[in-house]
């Protein structure tokens, strides 16, 4: 096992007995000693998720306390009082969770139940969420395609206060935006995103900006804040460009720097070339392209694509964002694209800084595979 959280079906010589999904079962070696308490999803391919190495530990309420506990402990650590009031609370394997995912919107958790372990505990796990953080409006968005592959059917809706009878307002590093946690991306808002956000603001002074994947507008307006002469944003959903207009006039920032349109990104950038456009500042962060190894080939191809355009249209000394979340594209991968993508480009550009998920998204040393959100800052020179 190594430390590793995941045991493959593949691993297991032989199961005794008749555990029910989610169930805890001991995992031994070969020779029978313990390795770990684990939560059994005859369903999965990952047939069992490690809870605990430690013998002597039960897998209880008292556990799942602790473990929460924990992250919340974590997180007040890591994100200073003041910086937001929407973060992510616990972050599944890597804080010893396996398959929860919680995110905080202002007065509002929204879960992800993702694993048959984390479904069995549900309702003890809701009870001690709004014990621990206080908050009483627990929203579920298990609305995603892994459920399948644990044998469980995708599920939303209140699972504890209210419904959201409107879009949640919160503040991060003084800007405001609103989210959509019954029908947003993800869990309603890109927390992962937020430093890295921070980070374009210091870029942005004098620039005109492209905002690729625009999605509600994050990267545009801290681009606004930070100076930007002006910021096009592009997204195919207009719903999610109709809520970026609505965040920019929710900050008091000028509508008259900003443009935001309805387009395919991979369309848009070609227009810009051939009408010989250019940009002194572009993102591109884009959806998931390969969500595991096997779609890595078809991943590189689009990733290349989108980043070679992007290069062709900085002007000498333009600043690109450019990231990927795709968890089957390791970072080393990801900065071999973007150097093949610079070269077929004939640039000649450079890495200034790299880019990950914040710190309330920690990464287990025992599972990398938590660490999915890559960026680069590249200079063209």
């Amino acid at each position: 096992m190594q430390g590793r959280p995941w045991i493959f079906s593949g691993a297991i010589a032989r199961e005794e007995g008749h555990a029910l999904p989610g169930e805890t079962v001991a995992v031994r070696s070969a020779n029978g000693e313990f390795l770990a308490w684990a939560a059994y999803s005859p369903e999965s391919q990952i047939r069992a998720r490690v809870w605990t190495t430690d013998e002597a530990e039960q897998v209880n309420v008292g556990f799942l306390r602790g473990r929460l506990e924990r992250a919340l402990a974590l997180r007040r650590a890591v994100i200073p009082a003041g910086e937001t009031d929407a973060m992510r609370l616990v972050h599944g394997e890597s804080d010893g969770l396996p398959g929860l995912v919680v995110d905080r919107y202002a007065n509002w958790l929204v879960v992800q139940i993702l694993s048959a372990g984390i479904e069995r505990w549900k309702d003890e796990i809701i009870s001690l969420l709004s014990e621990l953080t206080g908050l009483e409006n627990i929203y579920e968005r298990s609305d995603v395609d892994v459920r399948k592959l644990e044998g469980l059917a995708e599920r939303t809706g209140v699972v504890r206060g209210i419904a959201p009878s409107e879009q949640a307002v919160i503040t991060e590093n003084g800007l405001r935006f609103c989210v959509d946690i019954i029908g947003g991306q993800k869990t309603g808002f890109y927390v992962d995103q937020r430093r890295n956000r921070a980070r374009l603001a210091a870029y942005a002074a004098g620039r005109e900006v492209l905002n690729c994947f625009c999605y509600t507008g994050g990267f545009s307006l801290y681009a606004l804040q930070g100076g930007a002469r002006s910021v096009l944003s592009l997204d195919t959903s207009a719903e999610a460009l109709v809520q970026g207009q609505a965040n920019l006039g929710l900050n008091g920032l000028p509508v008259e720097r900003a443009e935001w349109r309805e387009a395919d990104v991979f369309q848009a950038l070609r227009l810009f070339r051939d009408q010989g456009r250019s940009f002194d500042l572009i993102v591109l962060d884009p959806p998931k392209f390969a969500p595991t190894a096997a779609q890595v080939e078809g991943a590189a191809r689009g990733y290349k694509d989108i980043n070679l355009l992007a290069f062709k249209l900085l002007r000498p000394g333009g600043v690109l964002f450019t990231f990927s979340c795709s968890g089957g594209v390791t970072a080393d991968l990801f900065q071999k694209i973007v150097a093949g993508a610079a070269l077929d480009a004939k640039v000649d550009a450079a890495v200034v800084e790299r880019l990950a998920q914040g710190p309330d998204h920690p990464v287990a040393l025992s599972f990398p595979e938590g660490e999915y959100l890559k960026g680069l800052v590249c200079l063209k020179r």
